[in-house]
């Protein structure tokens, strides 16, 4: 079954994020293994566990058991356990640092795309503000800095770092430059925006927010002129510590 420490490099398990979900055939494969376990625990070659085809399958001869010993384990642990959370894609920081996420694991973490040259630019008053008003409750901001809304993230990694220090007195990490929608959206965008997580759909302009919660997993999705320190987002913030 999937090894939830498998390297990150968009692939995980059988999901190849950016490229869709895993094919029937790989889901198939996933069942048979159970379906094996079932067999060696339960000393009955003849019977599956868990399974389901159609009614006419359900008492058949060698069929597959829909109330058998594993049905429940294979209903809570199904594939999308297999899929990865925020902290295990690997992805450089802004100032080359390797597998930039992994420190922020178990941290409740805002990504945010960012750029210098936007009119919601400012907003990176509030997000540093935030991050250091809740670092002591284990939160943190990460900025992703982006150059595909109107080219407003022109610089290179000196000037992005230079820029955010000098005008906004940045502390919070930030990525490499990367993309977050189209052919070279980067996986943990992928990730962000898969129907899977519950919040579909390309990334609208600078500054769109994602909430993550301490085990990595995806907890809500917030709009561009969404602010820092808007009352529901904040509400979330909070529940989430």
């Amino acid at each position: 079954m999937g090894n939830l420490r498998n390297r990150i490099d968009g692939w995980r398990g059988r999901q190849v994020y950016g490229a869709g979900f895993a094919s029937n055939e790989d889901l198939l494969e996933d069942a048979k293994d159970y379906e094996r376990l079932g067999q060696a625990r339960f000393g009955n070659e003849g019977r599956f566990y868990g399974g389901y085809i159609s009614e006419e399958d359900d008492h058949s001869p060698g069929g597959r058991d829909t109330t058998g010993p594993l049905a429940d384990i294979i209903a809570r642990a199904g594939w999308r356990d297999q899929m990865p959370s925020f902290f295990d894609f690997d992805m450089t920081g802004l100032g080359g640092e390797h597998d930039f996420l992994r420190p922020l694991e178990g941290k409740v973490v805002l990504a945010v795309n960012v750029a210098s040259r936007c009119g919601l630019t400012p907003q990176y008053t509030d997000l540093e503000g935030l991050h250091e008003e809740l670092a002591g409750e284990n939160f943190s901001v990460v900025g992703f800095p982006c150059n595909q809304f109107g080219a407003q993230e022109p610089g290179s990694a000196e000037e992005i770092r230079a820029f955010c220090s000098t005008s906004y007195g940045v502390t919070f990490p930030l990525s490499a430059k990367l993309e977050v929608n189209g052919a070279g959206r980067h996986p943990l965008y992928a990730w962000l925006t898969d129907p899977a997580n519950g919040h579909p759909g390309d990334v609208e302009w600078n500054f769109e927010k994602f909430l993550i919660g301490r085990d990595g997993k995806l907890l809500n999705r917030y709009a561009p002129t969404v602010k820092p320190r808007d009352s529901g987002l904040m509400n979330e913030i909070a529940a989430a510590l």
